[in-house]
């Protein structure tokens, strides 16, 4: 291979940058920003009934203590809107600061009004154009949800969904179309109904007083092609900070490629401030892997960093032993149980890279690579597993404790890089 000496460097690929609106999300003197140049967000949402007030706090002090930096609930009926300050006054009491999104739909004016303890301890509000009621009512209702936000100073995300599409505002553009001398196809309407809804709500709770830096948006679809048009144009006519996610995404590996595929590449475009991955959780899942797997895209991406990642090779008929997997499973079981304590001991451990390889044709460098790595024996291969920490081989571990000893290093070169504050620069 020659390298010419005028050759330009290849050029390393980065997400482009789209310069939207700053929201902020308060509780107290918990401030999230959303847009504006801060990270892209992580949010969740409970699965829990809103009335359970405690179930509904352990869930959400489980999400965000996964990483989730705002969790949503559901805000359905005066009995759920009613548990809402409890839900808030329990969460500070564990401790847990992290702000609360009301989701509502239908009844949202009516439940904001009556019950002013739920709008005051929500951080955010979402409403739905599509669901705030029908003819004449719509502006009205809208209008009550969009005074409270302004009484009392919270965000609002407008969130348009395609399955709950303003029905008025759909009819009329398709009317619209039918005029055209080269009409649209009927998929092509429904995306500028989503895009128009989305944008005219905002403007309208603008003009009504609500400040643009405490508008979200969003329009969400359930086809990762649909969603990936719909918010190139979506970012491309406004500059509100954007809710990204793929409603509906459905469950397992079906859920979690296709919300990675459409928003890996709108991020990567520089479109999307806030994001959520919904995956219909599998029998007895935890809610929480819908948080893991919105914080991996963010990681893999290299836009955030949330948890030290764990380098492991697939195996091969070079590693019949299952001793890596178990030993690279054990280090990623481990260091994401200790991130809600090591976020406040050892910042910047989210940095941290681990490898945990199987044998000796990669092993060895993968763990240079690494800032601490283990290549343990493949099949065939002497009963020895060299270290490598910063590069450098460090020692070699053999016998039945390697895992246990690999663990303790870890551990220790994590104390000693990241502690008193070292790693966070």
């Amino acid at each position: 291979m020659n390298i010419s000496g005028t050759a330009a460097p290849i050029a390393m690929a980065q997400p482009q940058a789209r310069r939207s609106r700053q929201a902020r999300i308060v509780w107290g003197s918990r401030v999230v920003t959303v847009g504006g140049g801060a990270p892209v967000r992580v949010q969740s949402m409970t699965n829990t009934d809103t009335v359970d007030a405690i179930g509904t706090a352990i869930q959400i002090k489980e999400l965000a203590q996964a990483g989730s930096e705002f969790v949503r609930i559901t805000v359905n009926t005066p009995e759920a809107a009613a548990a809402v300050p409890y839900i808030r006054e329990q969460l500070d009491r564990m401790g847990e600061t992290v702000p609360l999104v009301g989701d509502f739909h239908y009844n949202g004016h009516r439940l904001l009004t009556e019950f002013p303890d739920c709008a005051q301890a929500l951080s955010k509000y979402r409403i739905n154009p599509g669901n705030v009621g029908k003819g004449d009512k719509k502006d009205k209702q809208f209008g009550q949800m969009i005074e409270a936000a302004v009484r009392w100073d919270k965000a609002v995300r407008i969130g348009v969904n395609w399955g709950s599409l303003d029905q008025e505002l759909l009819a009329e553009l398709m009317d619209a179309n039918s005029r055209r001398a080269q009409p649209w196809d009927a998929r092509q309407v429904m995306y500028e109904a989503l895009i128009t809804s989305a944008i005219e709500s905002a403007k309208r709770a603008e003009e009504m007083g609500l400040s643009g830096d405490q508008i979200i948006l969003s329009c969400k679809v359930s086809g990762v092609q649909d969603l990936i048009s719909v918010y190139r144009e979506l970012a491309r006519r406004c500059d509100y900070a954007l809710h990204l996610g793929l409603t509906e995404a459905g469950m397992g590996t079906k859920g979690i490629v296709a919300s990675t595929t459409a928003l890996s590449i709108l991020l990567q475009e520089g479109i999307g401030d806030t994001i959520r991955v919904s995956l219909t959780p599998q029998p007895g899942e935890a809610r929480t892997q819908e948080v893991v797997v919105a914080s991996e895209i963010l990681q893999s991406l290299g836009l955030r960093a949330f948890v030290p990642s764990v380098t492991a090779c697939p195996g091969c008929g070079r590693t019949t032993s299952t001793t890596f997997q178990e030993l690279a499973k054990q280090i990623d079981d481990y260091l994401r149980a200790q991130m809600p304590v090591w976020r406040l001991r050892y910042p910047g451990v989210e940095k941290l890279k681990v490898a945990v390889m199987g044998c000796i044709v990669n092993g060895p460098g993968e763990s240079k690579h690494a800032d601490i790595g283990i290549s343990l024996p493949g099949t065939g291969e002497a009963p020895a597993a060299p270290v490598f920490i910063d590069g450098e081989k460090a020692m070699t571990l053999r016998g039945e404790g390697i895992a246990r000893e690999f663990q303790d290093i870890v551990e220790g070169y994590i104390a000693r890089r990241f502690g008193n504050g070292a790693g966070a620069q």
